[in-house]
């Protein structure tokens, strides 16, 4: 086994977390740090296009094409679950809709332990990350490396879903990440100047030029070398073979809502029966590692369109996708410059409820989503995802054999509880009483799923077991909390070994109401801040 070398600290994965870990860690020049990124660049056409996120969701060379087991509450289906393999992680392929979630959602997680983790100790985290298009205030920040913007352009379809909304009750909301979540409008997005601008872009690339920073690609961790305790080193597999690199201070696991508990379990660190059931030895008895698994789950109305405005329409005409390549490449403006997912909603599926359940997004196309990919349907239409922000059922995620190289047993819990589906099912009676309002009906043609004639509770809960999935918003499998359960405590230190920290979706103890990759980013931020503080006093 090839050795490394000697490191102050290792962070294992370069996602939207590790990007921002090895960026701030190496930031005073004071530290030597390695970055290990199972992946290759984050360079390409596609991955800087907007739009291109259709074109990375199938692709096994940026995507770890991760299934899940058979769902019996979906019928024994799988539900595929995309994730970025490359530098910039998820954040490289997914739609780029910034939002942070509710005030609340933190102020909850310190609630139940997670000390330091409020909502008004987190803002300064939030914007010191971004750079905020309109501007500083309370809630945003300006001159970070994260580049937040407004659509370049209004959308006739999205114009006409927020005057449907305004129509149908709900109150109009400019700002998702400001004082106040309930509301519909035009969403922001992690996008500068008509390019996705990841993590990668924005921390990592300014940072690789440091001489203290070393960056490998295609290095598949399998281990973390713990000795007497403490967390060491880690081993991993490079095209040239098995490495291993040293850390005199921390191991950051960064390696996302599935592989950073794989990785535990890989290295003893985990329920021991599935342990020794797997031949791997136990190190760390840990029975919640890989468990509180929990998504959003969701589902898409779509409906024909009496205009053709939507990405649907391109998809079908040769000259349109010309003018929107050519608009695209001379001016990094048009369709092409859009994430496609334009506005939407907050809402609650019951008034008494203290904060919104669930998300409503505009797609401004539809399509068939598969593993092999997503295929745009061949008439001009639209769609609606329906987002449940706060499910209660749990899943695990476990080893299938000890070869590292396999995926791992990745098992949901949607729709187990009466409150999960209830929410759903209101869900879907919210997103038609919208697209049944005045303003939208110069759009709205006939709905193509789950079709008008599906209307009893019945019925809609069968649409949603045949066609409901992971939202791809996964967290919880490494639970943060204060109790002798949880997997980190609110340092984000590993319980029962050494040396060792896990900063990535993963460490949510509940899901955040809305898309996770900035809270994601915000994690990241605080545990560089929290592991800089304690080599100081160390």
């Amino acid at each position: 086994m090839e050795f490394r070398g000697e490191y102050d600290y290792i962070v294992v994965g370069a996602g939207s977390a590790g990007c921002v870990v090895a960026a701030r860690l190496s930031e005073s020049g004071r530290y030597r740090v390695l970055l290990l990124e199972a992946g290759g660049e984050d360079t390409g056409f596609w991955v800087n296009m907007p739009m291109g996120t259709p074109k990375l969701f199938s692709d096994p060379r940026v995507n770890w094409m991760f299934d899940s087991e058979p769902l019996p509450e979906l019928g024994g289906r799988t539900t595929f679950l995309s994730q970025g393999k490359m530098l910039g992680g998820s954040g490289s392929i997914n739609g780029m809709v910034y939002i942070r979630g509710n005030s609340r959602d933190y102020d909850h997680w310190q609630q139940r332990g997670c000390e330091g983790w409020g909502y008004d100790e987190l803002i300064p985290y939030f914007r010191k990350s971004e750079d905020q298009s309109r501007g500083a205030d309370r809630y945003h920040g300006t001159g970070g490396p994260l580049k937040i913007s407004d659509h370049q352009q209004t959308h006739p379809l999205a114009d006409a879903l927020i005057a449907a909304g305004v129509e149908a009750g709900l109150p109009h909301n400019a700002d998702f990440n400001g004082p106040q979540q309930d509301g519909i409008g035009y969403f922001q997005t992690n996008t500068y100047k008509g390019r996705r601008w990841s993590t990668s872009r924005g921390f990592l690339r300014p940072a690789r030029q440091r001489p203290n920073l070393d960056i490998e690609t295609y290095a598949h961790a399998s281990k973390v070398i713990v000795v007497d305790g403490k967390a060491c080193g880690i081993e991993y597999q490079s095209p040239s073979g098995k490495r291993f690199a040293h850390a005199h201070r921390e191991v950051v696991l960064c390696a996302g809502v599935f592989g950073s508990p794989k990785l535990l379990l890989l290295s003893g660190i985990g329920p021991s029966e599935h342990l020794r059931d797997m031949g791997v030895p136990v190190v760390h008895d840990a029975p919640s590692v890989g468990g509180n698994l929990h998504d959003h789950f969701y589902a898409q109305l779509i409906f024909k369109c009496l205009q053709p405005v939507t990405l649907n329409d391109v998809a079908r005409s040769w000259w349109r996708q010309l003018t929107a390549g050519i608009q695209y490449v001379a001016l990094r403006r048009g369709l092409l410059a859009s994430n496609g997912i334009y506005a939407g909603a907050f809402v609650r599926t019951d008034p008494s409820f203290e904060r919104p359940d669930l998300q409503i997004n505009l797609n401004n196309w539809s399509a068939t989503r598969t593993r092999s990919g997503m295929v745009p349907h061949t008439f001009s239409a639209f769609s609606f995802s329906t987002v449940h922000l706060r499910p209660e059922g749990r899943g695990t995620v476990r080893l299938k054999t000890p070869d590292p190289m396999v995926a791992p047993a990745i098992t949901f819990n949607f729709l187990a509880t009466e409150y999960d589906r209830t929410a759903m099912i209101r869900g879907v009676r919210i997103v038609r009483n919208i697209v049944g309002q005045g303003a939208l009906k110069p759009f709205v043609g006939d709905e193509i799923q789950p079709g008008c004639g599906e209307i009893s509770d019945e019925a809609i809960e069968s649409f949603l077991r045949q066609r409901g999935s992971a939202n791809l918003h996964s967290v919880g499998s490494c639970r943060m909390g204060s109790d002798s359960e949880a997997v980190v405590d609110p340092r984000l230190r590993v319980n029962g070994i050494r040396s060792l920290r896990v900063a990535d979706a993963s460490i949510m103890p509940v899901v955040v109401a809305g898309n996770t990759n900035a809270a994601t980013i915000m994690i990241a931020e605080k545990a560089a801040d929290m592991i800089l503080k304690d080599a100081i006093t160390a």
